[in-house]
């Protein structure tokens, strides 16, 4: 069969279209552009103007991968660079402001984006916290789905609103959204400090030491992800998984025993919001709250 010509999405020149980038699925480079070209509208608020490190599978998420967070050469200029004060000796970081720069990305046989938990405008200002819940051996996803609800109720005793969305595997990211005043040291200590309460509290259900013999049947409560070039996956991301899963915001009276975070996918979550007419994360900018004194 003759090879497709380029075609273009969203002003952007997709070259081999056909190429089947997840193949359990079969899904293409056009479909996995037409994906981020639908989704875009909900998930730029969450990515754009943020350093991104990016996942790069040019031949397909079973095939080799690789991380990309500088710029180096060759960047299509519909993705921009910021030096970052602190970080100027590794190079720029890449950022994109518009769905253009989201079908980019697909173009450059990215299939993860990972944005920073702060902005490239304040690099050292976060605005965002993220607890990953991450389930050891012998844990069901409706033990993590209780874990984030029991996370959320010991923010909501210090006052302080989160947000949950699946991550694309088996695990789930609470997201507290707070003022630039803080820097990333006192974000991070905030973030370590809970996540140790709430293992001293639940010994049996929680921990926050990194290694994994220690991990069965207990959460790992990753606080680590509140450094500067430690990101996480953003909302409506795919991943270079199997099933082409898709890192998905969700409104917490979602979040229930059944749900199973494979219902979630690129075939799935444009339907589910056109469905919605909506972002389960829409309010997350809008929330005002700084980190408690205690």
């Amino acid at each position: 069969m003759p090879e497709a010509e380029a075609i273009e999405i969203e002003g952007v020149r997709l070259t081999h279209p056909d190429k089947v980038l997840y193949p359990e699925q079969g899904i293409t480079k056009r479909e996995l552009a037409e994906y981020f070209a639908a989704i875009a509208g909900f998930m730029l608020p969450h990515v754009a103007g943020r350093p991104i490190t990016l996942v790069r599978c040019p031949t397909g998420r079973q095939k080799k991968c690789f991380y990309q967070r500088h710029a180096g050469s060759g960047v299509p200029p519909a993705l921009k660079q910021v030096e970052i004060p602190g970080f100027e000796e590794s190079g720029a970081y890449l950022y994109l402001t518009d769905r253009r720069g989201l079908v980019t990305l697909v173009q450059m046989g990215v299939l993860e984006v990972h944005p920073w938990g702060a902005r490239a405008d304040r690099p050292d200002r976060p605005d965002r916290i993220v607890f990953d819940l991450d389930p050891g051996e012998g844990l069901a996803f409706r033990d993590v789905v209780a874990g984030a609800r029991e996370v959320r109720a010991y923010l909501q005793d210090l006052e302080l609103a989160s947000f949950v969305k699946t991550t694309g595997g088996k695990g789930l990211h609470v997201v507290v959204p707070v003022e630039r005043r803080h820097e990333w040291a006192a974000v991070k200590d905030f973030a370590r400090r809970a996540a140790a309460d709430l293992a001293a509290r639940a010994p049996d259900r929680y921990l926050t030491r990194i290694a994994k013999a220690e991990r069965k049947g207990r959460i790992f409560i990753d606080y680590l992800r509140n450094d500067p070039t430690s990101t996480a996956v953003a909302p409506y991301s795919t991943r270079s998984r199997p099933g082409a899963p898709v890192a998905t915001p969700l409104d917490w009276d979602e979040l229930g025993p059944e749900l199973d975070p494979a219902d979630f996918n690129v075939r799935t979550v444009p339907a589910r919001m056109a469905r919605l007419g909506r972002d389960p994360w829409a309010e997350i900018g809008a929330v005002r709250q700084r980190l408690p004194a205690r």
